[in-house]
C-alpha cells in the first residue's frame, strides 16, 4: 500500500481541531504522513519582527495540532507555517509542491474555500487532490463525538450564495416639464 499525504489546513477555529481529529480516527492509514500546514497572513509592512510573532504564534498553534495527533502511535507528522494570502492561493499552491493526496479541512464562514469559491476559482483545478471539508455539528452532547461518527459529515457541494443583480434606479414621478401634453383633436361626427 502506497503512503498518503494528508494535509491538515491548521486555523485558529474549533471547527479545524475537530477536522483533524475526524481524519486521525476515520482517513490515517499506517504510514500515511499527516502535515499540518498554516498560513498567517501577509502583512503591509516588512517589519520582520511582526512576522516574526505571525510565524511564531502559527507554530505554537500547529504544535497544539500536533498534541492531538502525538496521540496516535507511529504518526508521521511535518509542520509548515507560511505567510500568504487568505483567498487560498498559497495553499493551493503548497499542496501541488507537497503532492498530498488529501486535503482535511475545517468549513467554517472566514474559510479559505469559501473565499475561492466567491473568486469563482476552480477548486478542483488548483487543489488536484481529494478535499474532505468538514462542518462542525450544530450540538455537540456528550454521547456523540464528532471524531467518531460519520453521519456528522455533510458531504455536499460548496455552494456560493446568489447574489442578486443590481437594481436599475429609475424615478418613479418624473419631471412635469419632461410630459408633452397633447390635445386630443375631436372627430367631427358626421350625420
Amino acid at each position: 500500500m502506497e503512503s498518503r499525504k494528508i494535509v491538515v489546513v491548521v486555523e485558529e477555529v474549533e471547527v479545524a481541531r475537530t477536522a483533524l481529529q475526524w481524519a486521525l480516527h476515520n482517513l490515517l492509514r499506517y504510514g500515511d504522513q499527516i502535515i499540518l500546514l498554516h498560513v498567517f497572513p501577509s502583512t503591509r509592512s516588512r517589519n520582520n519582527k511582526k512576522q516574526r510573532v505571525l510565524r511564531l504564534k502559527g507554530f505554537q498553534l500547529a504544535l497544539s495540532f500536533k498534541d492531538l495527533c502525538d496521540k496516535i502511535l507511529d504518526a508521521k507528522v511535518e509542520i509548515i507555517v507560511r505567510e500568504g494570502d487568505q483567498e487560498g492561493m498559497t495553499i493551493s499552491a503548497m499542496i501541488r509542491e507537497i503532492g498530498a493526496s488529501d486535503l482535511v479541512l475545517g468549513l467554517h464562514d472566514q474559510s479559505f474555500m469559501y473565499r475561492m469559491a466567491m473568486a469563482h476559482v476552480s477548486i478542483t483545478d488548483n487543489l488536484h487532490c481529494r478535499v474532505l471539508a468538514i462542518k462542525q455539528p450544530m450540538t455537540i452532547s456528550p454521547y456523540n463525538s464528532p471524531s467518531l461518527d460519520f453521519t456528522l459529515i455533510e458531504i455536499a457541494r460548496l455552494s456560493v450564495p446568489p447574489v442578486p443583480p443590481q437594481k436599475i434606479p429609475y424615478q418613479i414621478l418624473p419631471s412635469p416639464f419632461g410630459i408633452m401634453w397633447r390635445s386630443k383633436r375631436r372627430r367631427k361626427r358626421c350625420s
